[in-house]
């Protein structure tokens, strides 16, 4: 210990020029600090113990109120497990629960998040690799470039990728696809296709360099999709072309006669229309311009699909649409900064569930816009919204989420979250356009000013 401190001090002594931490001001930092005298009995304790379990605000743990004045009906807890695809378990439960809305709530579907994600991972490669392509005689530190070598694949998305995926391959039940270990724990097969698109993508660069054809970079892209195709194969699982299904009931007894489908067919019968084109996503940004639509360079699932475009609305306008949709049975597809003062015992959120401030000696007093500049907060995950508490003038005070975390997590599987959280901490929300104002409608209508994917809002929801 002696040798490293002598080593450390020797290293601040020599860093006096352009900024650099000195030995006297390592003394000046050390008086200041001593100032806001820390007693011995609470620095044993920080460092002993676990944070959270120090800094639980005492006076905001009593018993949840778990009653809800408007919500939907209640449906089976999904898990995603040791993977990022949060953004295709909601979307899947507003899907599965239109349906049974409208055909019986005794109905028990399950969809395929395993037979999605198959695709989601190839398209995600397709365009990787075209991204390459395109891109292929600017300098490879050229920032976009940087992009997709730095992003050459994720489990993460937003319900546009849901949308787009859907509406293309179809949809087939969780029993025709099952989960496989990999579909479930997705970072080493994830890491392994990066490698190999990273290598391909080199060598992508090199054909574009020597001026190869257009055709014969189509046909290395093929080459390459094949390999990618074996791997997700051999991960995932092989997807159905056809499958016979009779639906169930929550008991397990079939309700409907075994039918044929192919996927496409499953998802006429599930959905009954494409899904892009009946939505609107909603932000809540307050660094940009309320009322304008931005749109996400890059941030899309299929290459041939829509990038991300989201209109920027206040919590006011954003609470009122939930509001009309929860009101009418309908699931909302939303997404927060979920990390952020969640008691993940209890199933709840609350601004007040951790005081660090005090515990700490100092503030924390970023607002959200301040946050979000600086990376500190952002939208890390999807969860499914599903109840509303409003109190004698019709204002939220509290909300609930089914999450994907598995049934024995929180609330039976949900999350509780008070309206002073909710409007701190969430960012998107997915509203059918029969719930949104013609206002909102015409400004989702605008031409989208285009951002980049750089942005510190832009982490997709994992």
């Amino acid at each position: 210990m002696g040798v490293c401190l002598v080593g450390s001090l020797a290293a601040a002594t020599a860093q006096t020029e352009g900024g650099g931490l000195s030995a006297d001001m390592l003394k000046d930092i050390v008086k200041e600090q001593k100032q806001v005298p820390v007693g011995q009995a609470l620095a044993n304790a920080v460092a002993a113990n676990a944070i959270d379990d120090l800094a639980k605000n005492r006076q905001n743990a009593a018993e949840l109120d778990t009653y809800f004045s408007v919500e939907t009906k209640s449906q089976s807890i999904t898990n995603q497990k040791q993977s990022g695809r949060c953004w295709m378990f909601s979307g899947f439960n507003v899907l599965r629960s239109n349906y049974t809305q409208q055909h019986g709530d005794s109905l028990q579907l399950e969809l395929s998040q395993a037979y999605l994600f198959f695709y989601d991972q190839l398209e995600k490669a397709n365009l990787m690799l075209q991204g390459i392509i395109d891109t292929g005689k600017k300098p490879i530190d050229d920032q976009r470039v940087q992009f997709f070598f730095h992003y050459p694949l994720s489990d993460g998305g937003t319900f546009c990728g849901v949308a787009d995926l859907a509406d293309k391959y179809g949809l087939v039940p969780r029993e025709v696809m099952p989960e496989s270990f990999s579909s479930d724990n997705t970072a080493k097969a994830r890491q392994l296709i990066c490698s190999k698109l990273r290598e391909y993508g080199l060598q992508l660069r090199d054909m574009v360099a020597k001026d190869k054809s257009q055709t014969s970079l189509n046909k290395a892209k093929v080459r390459m999709l094949a390999q990618v195709y074996r791997m997700l194969e051999m991960t995932i699982g092989q997807p159905p072309q056809s499958f016979t299904y009779a639906f169930k009931n929550k008991s397990g007894r079939a309700v409907t006669p075994a039918k044929t489908y192919t996927p496409q067919s499953f998802f006429r019968e599930v959905v009954g229309q494409p899904l892009n084109g009946t939505f609107i996503m909603a932000m809540n940004d307050p660094r940009r311009p309320y009322y304008k639509t931005y749109e996400v360079e890059y941030d899309r699932h299929t290459y041939d699909g829509h990038n991300w475009c989201y209109v920027n609305l206040p919590m006011d306008d954003i609470e009122q649409m939930a509001i009309a949709s929860l009101r009418d049975g309908r699931k909302l597809y939303s997404s927060y900064d979920v990390g952020k003062q969640l008691d993940r015992k209890r199933g709840y959120a609350d601004t007040e569930n951790f005081d660090y401030a005090s515990l700490f000696g100092t503030t924390f007093g970023m607002d959200k816009a301040q946050r979000i500049s600086t990376f500190d907060s952002g939208s890390t995950h999807a969860m499914t919204l599903t109840a509303v508490d409003l109190d004698e003038k019709g204002r939220a005070t509290k909300w609930k989420v089914e999450n994907s975390w598995g049934a024995d997590w929180g609330q039976k599987g949900c999350l509780i979250m008070t309206d002073r959280w909710f409007r701190d901490y969430m960012f998107r929300l997915v509203v059918d356009k029969k719930y949104v104002p013609e206002k909102i409608l015409k400004a989702a209508g605008q031409t989208p000013v285009m951002v980049m994917p750089e942005d510190p809002l832009f982490l997709p929801d994992e």
